[in-house]
């Protein structure tokens, strides 16, 4: 007869439980609201990283005040208008030369009488020259007008000896016209000067310079332009300062510069 009694001791298996992935629980393995700190300093958790309280200012480019602008404006405004008149000039200018083919004109001393050269009682050196000068037009489309205000002098060694005006007069192209000019001047450092050309008369050169500063006006076919300045330097030797005689030119060198 079967016995109702249960052992005193019962065996217990173990059993293997599955558990469903989705009853798996989902806490977080860093609390919400706490946050751990790494080795290298990052903080790591869900929250954001603070933003930071202070920002460097935002530099933006800021607009130029309108007088400024302006300013450039007008600057940039002139300098075109500066380079379109050289343009210009330049362009009529090369035209001009390929047209006309401008020369300077040539000169040279033909002729020197000393009319006059004396001592005066207060050692001052009175002198009275008589120059005779040539001038050559090469241009065959081009004349020349000889404004009044032409200037001759002669010089000895920096010292002036006379001076006169150059005449005024129109020189045709390809014309060559002798001008007769009356110099005269007083130096009154005249007994230092007399002796220093008594001294080169002896060795028979006395070296002189002309000049003449002369403003021309060029006429192009029936049109007159502007004016401009010839430079004339001629280097000169002579054989003495007589008066009344006859002067040899034993040397002559006209150089010409025109100034604008």
């Amino acid at each position: 007869m079967p016995s109702d009694r249960i052992p005193m001791n019962p065996r217990i298996y173990p059993t293997s439980i599955v558990i469903d992935q989705a009853t798996k629980p989902t806490v977080p393995l860093v609390p919400r609201n706490s946050s751990i700190s790494s080795d290298k300093g990052h903080t790591m958790g869900n929250n954001p990283p603070p933003y930071p309280q202070s920002l460097p200012p935002f530099r933006s480019l800021a607009r130029q005040p309108k007088g400024r602008s302006c300013c450039c404006r007008l600057i940039c405004c002139i300098f075109s208008l500066l380079v379109t008149f050289l343009l210009l000039v330049g362009i009529l200018a090369l035209v001009f030369f390929l047209v006309f083919h401008p020369k300077v004109p040539s000169y040279s001393v033909d002729r020197l009488r000393i009319t006059d050269f004396r001592l005066n009682l207060d050692l001052s050196l009175y002198a009275r020259f008589n120059v005779r000068v040539t001038a050559k037009n090469p241009n065959k489309k081009i004349g020349i007008y000889y404004e009044k205000g032409g200037k001759m002098s002669v010089w000895y060694k920096k010292t002036n000896l006379c001076q006169g005006s150059f005449p005024a007069f129109y020189q045709s192209p390809l014309n060559t016209t002798a001008t007769d000019v009356s110099l005269s001047g007083q130096n009154q450092y005249g007994n230092t000067l007399m002796q220093a050309l008594q001294q080169q008369q002896q060795m028979g050169n006395i070296p002189l310079e002309l000049k003449v500063d002369q403003p021309v006006s060029i006429k192009v076919q029936s049109m007159k332009l502007g004016k401009v300045m010839f430079l004339v330097n001629c280097q000169l030797t002579v054989d003495s300062l007589s008066s009344n005689n006859a002067i040899s030119i034993k040397a002559s060198n006209c150089k010409i510069r025109v100034k604008l």
